[in-house]
């Protein structure tokens, strides 16, 4: 099954609209990107909002959690709360 957009053919009934291009991208292009560019290639964007945590970082959270973890499972069989 495919999805196709259709059209009025004027009797009231339906056709499938003409077939575009198939490579989506050409439309989406600007003489100010890529090809227009001194490099011609796109500019290296910066995502502001995202800043890589470290592998270090990442390891040290996750044992820090699993240590935390442990230590309230202690805590709470000794004191006799989960007993």
């Amino acid at each position: 099954m495919s999805l196709q957009l259709h059209r009025p053919d004027g009797e009231g009934g339906l056709e499938p609209s003409p077939v575009g291009e198939r490579d989506w991208q050409d439309q989406l292009r600007s003489p100010r990107w890529g090809v227009g560019l001194r490099r011609k290639r796109l500019p290296d964007l910066k995502n502001p909002e995202m800043n890589p945590t470290s592998a270090f970082m990442s390891v040290l959270f996750w044992l820090g959690l699993g240590a935390l973890t442990f230590l309230i499972l202690i805590v709470g069989y000794g004191t006799g709360f989960w007993g």
